[in-house]
């Protein structure tokens, strides 16, 4: 097993940088970028801007002739009519001076310590930003995941043992509804009907915490937390439980019409010592390998629209928004945690087969 640790660990090395390297070239290759996005600014607001830039990048421009500038601006859609030492020195400012694969490489070297640079148009390291915001994401993802599973599981396994009965039909209705209602719709439709829209004004519409957070006492200090997290989390709930519930009931349903089942029957064992000590450990390996998707699936994207609705701000809407400014640093870096993540998640998820069913012997697999 400790080999196959050490495989699992040492293989997540190459798989990063590929997926780091296919969306460099993708960004590459998009048209548009945070040069051109700052011309687009300095046309709309040509004094302030320039200001603005020229004071970011420190002073004085100087060092560039007259056709190497003329060049460097021609690069670039909107450029004509601006000064081209200024466009020179936008791009010195967003590291544009060099080539790609420079810049790919000194990129990768710094996040090796962790180090995602300055955002561009925030003026604050990316890190920051992204503790910042974690603890917004961490409470929707955590809070979901755990809900979602101690919901579905319990309510997978009553459907598969009670299968085309009343109870099936019923729940099966509720979890269709799951499906077809997008979280971010359910969300507005929870905002008119219990936080002051047309009905009820119950709970708060916007952030994690109230203004007076800090001087609450601990106990109110955590309903007031939880009392701004109920919508977001009920809203993010609807659409997740019904794909881990009917994963869990179809599971189930699976084990259950096996021979060994019908063997252990057979020899006079209890309904419950048959589904609990046999089916169990086989049927939730399905369900556990989509413990991480699921967690960085609600973690990281499915929260996205609910953060802007409830006005919650956290990775999510931190990359969303870096993605429409091209912050670059924010963007690579929020990827590179995303996907690390992603692949620690996914080991886990298979170190958890283990204790779920011990028959499993890592040592003799291969990666």
């Amino acid at each position: 097993m400790l080999a196959y640790l050490i495989r699992r660990l040492v293989l997540i090395i190459p798989t990063l940088l590929g997926i780091m390297v296919i969306n460099f070239v993708i960004v590459q290759a998009a048209p548009g970028g945070p040069v051109e996005l700052m011309i687009a600014r300095i046309k709309g607001t040509a004094i302030e801007a320039t200001a603005r830039v020229s004071g970011s990048v420190g002073g004085e421009v100087s060092g560039a002739g007259a056709g190497q500038s003329a060049d460097v601006s021609s690069k670039y859609r909107g450029a004509r009519g601006l000064d081209p030492e200024l466009v020179h020195q936008l791009e010195k400012l967003y590291g544009f001076d060099k080539p790609p694969t420079e810049r790919f490489l000194l990129m990768m070297k710094n996040y090796l310590v962790f180090d995602f640079g300055n955002s561009f148009f925030q003026d604050r390291p990316v890190i920051n930003l992204m503790l910042d915001k974690l603890p917004v994401s961490i409470s929707l993802g955590l809070w979901t995941t755990l809900l979602v599973y101690f919901i579905s599981i319990p309510l997978g396994i009553a459907k598969a043992v009670r299968d085309g009965s009343a109870f099936d039909v019923w729940s099966s209705f509720v979890v269709i509804i799951g499906y077809a209602i997008p979280g971010f719709l359910f969300a507005i439709l929870l905002i008119v009907l219990f936080a002051g829209g047309s009905f009820f004004d119950w709970f708060p519409l916007r952030g994690l915490t109230s203004d007076n957070w800090q001087q609450l006492s601990w106990t109110a200090a955590i309903t007031d937390y939880f009392w701004h997290l109920t919508l977001p989390i009920v809203s993010l709930l609807i659409g997740s439980f019904a794909g881990l519930t009917m994963l869990t009931k179809n599971s189930f349903l699976d084990e259950i019409n096996k021979q060994y089942v019908v063997t252990a029957r057979a020899k006079g064992l209890s309904s419950q010592r048959v589904l609990y000590g046999h089916v169990f450990r086989n049927a939730m390996l399905i369900v556990i390998a989509g413990l991480p998707a699921a967690f960085v699936g609600i973690l990281f994207t499915g929260a996205l629209l609910v953060e802007v609705i409830f006005s919650l701000d956290g990775l999510g809407l931190l990359g969303f928004d870096a993605a429409i400014n091209r912050d670059y640093p924010i963007m690579f870096g929020t990827l590179y945690m995303y996907t690390l993540i992603g692949l620690l998640l996914n080991l886990i998820s298979d170190l958890t087969y283990m204790l779920v069913d011990p028959r499993i012997d890592f040592a003799s697999r291969e990666v």
